[in-house]
């Protein structure tokens, strides 16, 4: 059996391979920077492949630090695993193969990559984290490193690191679990929504590369009309929906994936207060609800009569699930006055999008700004934030949380480390 050596040296170590945590370690890595991922799980993506979150959202073009986005679309492309939708939006990513895309991008430029492993202790020397121990069930491993990286999503590693985090009450996004429905037939599905619906904020239908692709929602929100409304009302009369399953349905084809359609929802049924009982309990009804909506689409939607469910995401869809104390809190108050920095990581419109019993919204404002500060610990001097777990409040962070702001996070601490080491 070969054993690694029991203690490794490099520039920047990163803990979390999804998107943010992948596009630091390819930034790294392209200037010169000696760089290692370490992901818990046997591949990369996170959310963008094993939670099945696809598409990216769409944001401007004028974004900053989108090299990596720009290269991840480029090699998708060629490996058959993206397409570009009717609006413009290049994120129309295939999950499964998207696994393979990162391997590729992160070999090529040489990064380290450390699977089914993650840190369990540290040590420190005044305000600089000197090194950290990593564990599989094969080996331990102590890792030097002038730079580390919190790229987990949900700041795991800084609560190793006992760093301080923002806590807000009652504030709370709700988290979904995602599926895939496979032998739809979409060009069935597609006459029939598009006749239904008319409304292309909500239902929009493109022919692309030869398939059809196509997206809708529906929502139990009264604040506007659905033309689904009628359809899951009867389901609910039918006994074939609970009221829970008609909360939230949202769905999108997968690029090179024909006859397949990725299920937005089921939310998980949760209190804000709950524990690790209720999680687990609201995972078995979400997969529970899967079940009824597919029975639903069988039996009200045209084109899912022989339709089945082909995957169930390895990954909760975690909207928020803890942001780190960084230098700068970054505000709700920043986006709507589009503050400017001198130190800027990224530009972004995506919208304020909250999932919440108590005020679901999205709010779309102009574009806005992230400093580097957001994603600067106040604990560690070498300690850096990315993707979902940044240094923002509430709000601003429903608009932070997306793939396309995570890549540019990623990156822009990438290059601005490599500075410092140069």
């Amino acid at each position: 059996m070969h054993f690694m050596n029991k203690e490794r040296s490099y520039d920047v170590v990163i803990i979390g391979g999804g998107i943010a945590g992948i596009s630091c370690a390819y930034n790294c890595a392209k200037n010169n920077l000696k760089t290692l991922l370490v992901e818990k799980n046997n591949y990369l993506g996170g959310l963008t492949t094993g939670g099945l979150v696809v598409p990216s959202m769409k944001s401007n073009d004028k974004n900053i630090n989108t090299d990596f986005y720009n290269e991840l679309v480029k090699y998708s492309k060629l490996n058959n695993a993206q397409i570009t939708y009717g609006d413009g939006n290049k994120g129309w990513f295939n999950p499964i193969l998207l696994k393979i895309v990162y391997e590729q991008m992160l070999k090529k430029v040489g990064v380290d990559i450390l699977y089914e492993s993650t840190c369990v202790d540290f040590e420190k020397n005044k305000n600089n984290i000197k090194k950290i121990k990593i564990e599989s069930e094969l080996l331990s491993l102590y890792i030097y490193s002038s730079y580390f990286i919190d790229a987990t999503g949900s700041g795991k590693f800084s609560k190793i690191l006992k760093c301080d985090f923002i806590k807000e009450k009652n504030k709370f996004q709700k988290k979904s679990l995602r599926f895939l429905v496979s032998n739809v037939d979409l060009e069935k599905f597609s006459d029939f929504i598009l006749k239904i619906d008319n409304n292309r904020d909500v239902t929009t239908s493109f022919k692309i590369d030869n398939d059809r692709h196509l997206s809708t929602a529906y929502t139990s929100s009264k604040d506007k009309k659905w033309a689904l409304e009628e359809y899951f009302n009867k389901a609910i009369e039918d006994n074939v929906l609970k009221p829970a399953d008609t909360e939230y349905f949202q769905l999108f084809t997968v690029a090179k994936m024909p006859s397949t359609i990725a299920f937005n929802c089921p939310y998980l049924n949760l209190d804000k207060d709950y524990d690790l009982i209720a999680y687990s309990n609201a995972l078995i009804e979400a997969r529970e609800a899967m079940v009824r909506l597919l029975d639903f689409c069988k039996k009200y939607l045209k084109g899912f009569e022989n339709a089945y469910i082909s995957n169930i995401a390895d990954i909760t869809g975690n909207r928020e699930n803890g942001r780190v104390k960084t230098k700068y809190i970054y505000k709700i108050n920043d986006i709507i006055n589009e503050k400017r920095f001198k130190n800027e990581v990224l530009s972004s419109d995506y919208p304020i999008d909250i999932h919440s019993d108590d005020d679901s919204k999205l709010t779309k404002y102009n574009n806005y700004y992230l400093p580097i500060e957001s994603l600067m610990s106040t604990n560690y001097d070498n300690l850096f934030i990315i993707g979902r777990c940044l240094g923002a409040d509430f709000e601003s962070h429903s608009a932070l949380r997306v793939q396309t702001s995570c890549a540019s996070m990623g990156e822009g601490v990438a290059k601005y480390i490599a500075a410092k080491i140069k």
